[in-house]
């Protein structure tokens, strides 16, 4: 099948200073998006974004197929302006993310910059027609980590509930607790492996590309789109029900290794063929319908020859303004030539005081897949008992030099449910302790409970001098602080007590801020402000 643009062009087809123009246009964009590139390789190399460098071939595919199916570009083009617009703000957002040393602004930057090269080569007319393979590109990028914590506990916690569902329905007894399934024998760990993350981005970038070539109504290709986030979280749910009914029936090893690692390919393919077998279904329903090779439009034919007509790119003064655009940008951020993260001086964790008044502390060390998780520069976790009573209060505070490389502060809002505790009655809470550097601030305030268990727990984000109890606006807080003062450490604060069966929450209340009231004393030789 071949179309008018099949053969013709924007160009007078032979080699032209266009192309070179182009060529230095790429060039020129490498400095400025560099660490988002190299940002993009580490999470590529990573299970849950290892379909990432198939995502550019496809949007290039996608691309292939419009220029091969649109009309041929006019000679002249008037209407080139606001793609030079999307560039420069695309280079702009480019030089705060790296000013701040946050990958992730960049990598967002270069697609935004791609955009504003579409509707500068093709005017915004034609070049918004353009912008799906440039939105597929999204699919490349890995989630800002505090949202990637968030999506996995969730999709940890709906796996774990229906993956036992599956396995009682099999007649074996188990039981839940978080994100630990109890087989009596065994017990399996819904890890962040086990969430469906690995296959919930790849179905997606698959869904959307197969929402795009289906040839049927719309709504056709929004079930198909929408379809793929339900249909990877259910599918990977009778993963982990088969791999419990499994591991009962044949022991641990079929919850480890290659079996471990076969069975997620056999899901992610179900995966794949169910969105095929949905289409044939969606075709049933039209009036005349179509055979799915006929349904799926797959033909390559003519990419060749599109292709080459990059060589014959004519020269115009947009391309000319994209390219020294990008080059001022790349070229300025390179003679800034930033330092370091500033670093401050801190006394560590390790010479923090196991006795604090009348508090005595016994310390205990994560496992290494926690910690690996929390990924800490440095952290704290006691646990301190009042003298001459049976009062208790646990003390956690991890701290990080920077939160701008993937690295980060995870909520206890967050991480909580995982380990089988219920979070209630979390609010803000005004406290004061006027005799310390804190003074009177506003931290999170939860109750959880676990069966007959219930705690008292109180949160902050210490963030450079400032209290916070959003996870979001310290996030935001770090991109402004980076900017301004170069400093992008902070750390997590969390003070935790039982709250026994006859007594009030005041009284847990009353015990939490009485020994804060001494720990508060210390800890800015640990957190600075």
């Amino acid at each position: 099948m071949t179309s008018p643009t099949a053969s013709s062009a924007d160009t007078s087809g032979t080699f032209s200073t266009g192309f070179l123009w182009f060529a230095g246009l790429l060039l020129a964009s490498v400095p400025i998006f560099w660490i988002g590139f190299v940002s993009l390789a580490n999470a590529w190399s990573t299970p849950e974004y290892s379909h990432g460098p198939l995502i550019p071939l496809i949007s290039l595919y996608l691309f292939l197929r419009e220029m091969r199916l649109s009309e041929p570009l006019p000679k002249d083009i008037n209407d080139r302006g606001p793609g030079l617009l999307v560039l420069a703000a695309a280079l702009f957002l480019a030089v705060l993310g790296n000013l701040a040393r946050i990958p992730d602004i960049v990598t967002y930057a270069f697609i935004f910059w791609v955009s504003g090269v579409v509707l500068t080569f093709f005017g915004w007319k034609r070049g918004i027609r353009h912008q799906l393979p440039v939105f597929h590109l999204i699919f490349m990028l890995p989630l800002p980590q505090f949202l990637y914590w968030k999506l996995t506990i969730f999709l940890q916690g709906v796996s774990s509930e229906l993956g036992v569902w599956f396995v009682r329905t099999a007649g074996v007894p188990v039981y839940l607790e978080g994100n630990v399934i109890d087989l009596g024998v065994y017990k399996l760990q819904v890890a962040e492996a086990c969430s469906g993350l690995r296959y919930l981005f790849p179905i997606l970038s698959f869904s959307y590309l197969f929402s795009i070539l289906y040839r049927g109504p719309f709504w056709h290709k929004a079930v198909l789109l929408l379809s793929a986030a339900p249909l990877t979280v259910f599918m990977n749910s009778v993963r982990i029900g088969i791999v419990g009914v499994l591991v009962n029936s044949y022991g641990i090893q079929q919850a480890e290794g290659f079996i471990h690692f076969f069975e997620g390919w056999v899901i992610f393919l179900l995966c794949v063929g169910i969105l095929f077998l949905l289409a044939i279904c969606l075709q049933r329903l039209t009036p005349a319908p179509l055979p799915l090779a006929d349904a799926i439009d797959l033909d390559f034919e003519g990419f060749g020859g599109i292709l080459m007509r990059i060589f014959s790119i004519r020269t115009f003064k947009a391309l000319i303004a994209a390219c020294l655009l990008t080059a001022g940008a790349s070229l300025a951020w390179t003679s800034i030539q930033p330092g370091e993260a500033t670093l401050v001086d801190r006394d560590g964790f390790a010479v923090f005081p196991n006795r604090i008044e009348n508090w005595s502390g016994i310390r205990a060390q994560l496992t290494p897949d926690i910690e690996a998780i929390l990924a800490a520069d440095d952290y704290v976790n006691a646990t301190f008992a009042k003298a001459g009573t049976r009062e208790t209060v646990g003390m956690f505070v991890a701290y990080y030099e920077s939160q701008t490389e993937g690295f980060g502060i995870h909520s206890p809002e967050v991480c909580l449910p995982t380990g089988g505790w219920e979070v209630f009655g979390i609010a803000p809470r005004e406290v004061s302790f006027p005799d310390t550097p804190y003074g009177t601030f506003t931290l999170n305030r939860a109750v959880i409970e676990k069966g007959l268990n219930r705690q008292l727990v109180y949160y902050w984000f210490e963030q450079r001098g400032k209290r916070m109890t959003n996870d979001f606006a310290a996030k935001a807080s770090v991109v402004v602080d980076s900017l301004t003062t170069g400093r992008t450490d902070g750390a997590l604060v969390r003070f935790i007590t039982r709250i026994a069966p006859d007594e009030t929450e005041e009284a847990a209340d009353k015990r939490l801020q009485d020994f804060m009231s001494q720990a508060l004393l210390k800890l800015p030789r640990f957190v600075p402000e």
